[in-house]
């Protein structure tokens, strides 16, 4: 992962870091400020205490102009001993930038400064070491003491970079996760739709023909319209009981979809038988050798049920053909035929062969639908396994 820059890795102070930050600063200032005063003129006092005080109120900004403001307070460090304060907090604010194109100058030109400091502006003597010249021991404690601040600034810096890049993962990852679960949702909500509409488009569609048949009887006995409305009320029931479990896992107060009953190969038998109760003319022909997978047999089912409700949508009262072969070999041949008829005007979106072609896509098959002469054909193939 790139990375963050260091604008990004910076955290905003709290008013207590302002405050420890610059009692710190002046701290230091003020132990480099003891040890170098004696003997100091009046004027010599003032320009030190103006340049002090300027640095301390202009590291306030140091983030915002890192370079700048470390340059400034790094040359003023040079005439003024209370800049010292300002020039570590600046250079320390620096390094945690990570950047050597900007440590690198600014540390040489600290050299430089301190080295100006103790050459020029001291007045104060210092003992000598035996050995060791006293530009060599100064030197070597400025190198020291700068690579030092460099050293907590860098580490200070990485320490940030790792939270903000933990902080940037985690946020990565929980928008992944979010992601994945819409999908999921998504995902999921369109097999029920897709479930919805197997189930109850067929189920409505038997209780529409039914319905638009007996108002055009008028030749039924009290008895037989007391039969017709029982048939249309237990349709009725069976779309309602439908409907409930659907809902019921939208809600997430039914069964898992997973683990809900599905119809599988074995209720196609019951399908046709009771299509054909709701007064459908049907033949049905099952050659497939063997029992198909729970799965294909899933599949079967919803295209049968699928041209079943076309039927009675739009060819009420034609023969509807529905043949079935193959083996564990070959895959397992679906075709469906009947003759096109007046259209009982069911409502419908049109979606249903969609929906089914998705379906059987996602099997490993394929599914066709058209019309010859006045004929509409509907088959499908599907591998034995998925």
């Amino acid at each position: 992962m790139q990375q963050p820059p260091p604008e990004v890795y910076q955290p905003r102070l709290s008013l207590w870091g302002h405050v420890w930050r610059y009692l710190l600063a002046l701290g230091i200032s003020a132990i480099a400020l003891i040890s170098s005063t004696d003997g100091w003129p009046e004027w010599r006092f003032l320009l030190d205490l103006g340049l002090g005080v300027l640095c301390m109120v202009l590291v306030f900004w140091r983030r915002r102009w890192p370079v700048a403001i470390a340059t400034f307070t790094i040359v003023a460090g040079g005439f003024s001993i209370l800049s010292a304060g300002a020039s570590s907090l600046a250079l320390v604010s620096l390094a945690t930038r990570r950047r050597w194109r900007e440590i690198i100058p600014i540390s040489l030109l600290n050299v430089a400064a301190g080295m100006f400091w103790f050459a020029v502006m001291e007045t104060t003597p210092t003992e000598e070491i035996p050995g060791i010249p006293l530009w060599g021991f100064n030197l070597g404690a400025n190198v020291v003491i700068i690579a030092a601040m460099v050293a907590w600034g860098m580490y200070i810096g990485s320490r940030r970079e790792l939270i903000a890049t933990l902080r940037l993962r985690a946020e990565t990852a929980e928008a992944e996760q979010s992601l994945r679960v819409s999908q999921a949702r998504e995902t999921e909500r369109r097999r029920i739709a897709r479930e919805m509409h197997d189930v109850l488009a067929h189920r409505i569609s038997h209780i529409s023909m039914q319905a638009g048949a007996l108002a055009y009887r008028e030749d039924l006995s009290a008895d037989q319209v007391r039969a017709e409305v029982g048939t249309i009320r237990e349709g009725a029931h069976r779309a309602l009981e439908d409907l409930r479990t659907v809902l019921g896992v939208l809600r997430g107060n039914g069964e898992d979809p997973e683990t809900a009953p599905q119809p599988t190969y074995a209720d196609l038998g019951r399908l046709v038988e009771e299509a054909r109760t709701g007064g459908m003319n049907i033949t049905f022909t099952d050659d497939v050798e063997g029992s198909p997978p729970e799965t294909v047999g899933r599949s079967i089912y919803r295209v049968v049920q699928e041209g079943i409700t076309n039927a009675r949508k739009h060819a009420p009262g034609a023969l509807l053909e529905v043949a079935l072969s193959g083996s564990e070999e070959h895959g397992i041949d679906v075709r469906l035929r009947n003759r096109l008829g007046f259209d009982s005007n069911t409502p419908g979106a049109g979606l249903g062969l969609v929906g089914l072609t998705e379906r059987v896509d996602l099997a490993g098959g394929h599914l066709t639908h058209r019309t010859e002469k006045d004929v509409f054909i509907l088959e499908a193939w599907l591998p034995w396994g998925q």
